[in-house]
């Protein structure tokens, strides 16, 4: 489908979706969210490996349009907040690994974006924030994928302080992979996208399943569904031809089956 608030594309085995409200600094309204969202399903759908999640602009994105939100009605900030947690949450529920490519501010629900995504690399450049705290509106949705990426006492002064990390910062705390140089970013991404995609892809996405399904649970319920989901998913055929070609010494030859 054509889009309006985004641009998609792909190159070999890895789609890209592209923010590109440059003029807004990539703030998401309520179309632009649902313009993600699609680009998000339409990418699920496909034989593709891994999706990219980049911006255009100098920013990457300044979170909520509140230009799209002054006067909503309650109706109306739940549709769009609800869409935005969807959005969020089908990155996570998509088979394909998801990277984010983040090159400048990435603020309140955009960096729940990259929270949200599996992976992250961040240009030095870079900068993340929860900025509602030092304002009118608390981060409070935007503050579940940053707790879930980053625990509770750092994301905590992220929501209550507002301030800005840099890149460097948000790599220690465990918000993204890996910080380079901004003419590195592409290539490393890349690189990131290709060591992360490599071997089976339906072992991939059963694992990528398995992981934000268990994450959250206390430790002997998480066992028991890794327990169950690692049995049966060895009654597979990539499974099988993983560990026969281990044994006989060769290149695996998977069918995603």
């Amino acid at each position: 489908m054509a889009y309006k608030y985004i641009e998609t594309g792909r190159e070999g085995a890895c789609i890209t979706i592209t923010m590109n409200r440059p003029e807004r600094r990539n703030a998401l309204s309520l179309g632009h969210l649902q313009e993600l969202l699609q680009a998000f399903r339409e990418a699920g759908e496909s034989d593709a490996l891994g999706v990219i999640l980049a911006a255009n602009g100098p920013v990457f994105s300044a979170g909520h349009d509140f230009a799209d939100m002054a006067g909503a009605n309650l109706p109306q900030m739940r549709k769009l907040l609800w869409t935005c947690a969807e959005v969020m949450g089908t990155m996570q529920t998509i088979p394909q690994v998801v990277v984010a490519r983040v090159h400048g501010l990435a603020t309140a629900a955009g960096c729940q974006l990259v929270a949200s995504a599996d992976l992250a690399v961040a240009s030095e450049n870079a900068g993340f924030a929860a900025p509602g705290g030092k304002g009118g509106w608390f981060c409070t949705t935007p503050m579940v994928a940053i707790t879930r990426s980053i625990g509770r006492k750092r994301a905590l002064e992220m929501v209550f302080t507002g301030d800005t990390i840099d890149a460097r910062t948000a790599l220690d705390w465990g918000l993204v992979n890996a910080v380079v140089a901004p003419e590195e970013l592409d290539a490393a991404t890349q690189d990131l996208m290709k060591r992360a995609t490599r071997g089976s892809p339906l072992s991939k996405a059963l694992g990528k399943q398995a992981f934000y399904a268990q994450v959250d649970m206390d430790q002997p319920k998480a066992y028991a569904y890794a327990v169950e989901m690692m049995a049966s998913a060895s009654q597979t055929y990539d499974a099988q031809e993983g560990m026969a070609s281990f044994l006989e010494k060769r290149h695996p030859e998977f069918q995603n089956r």
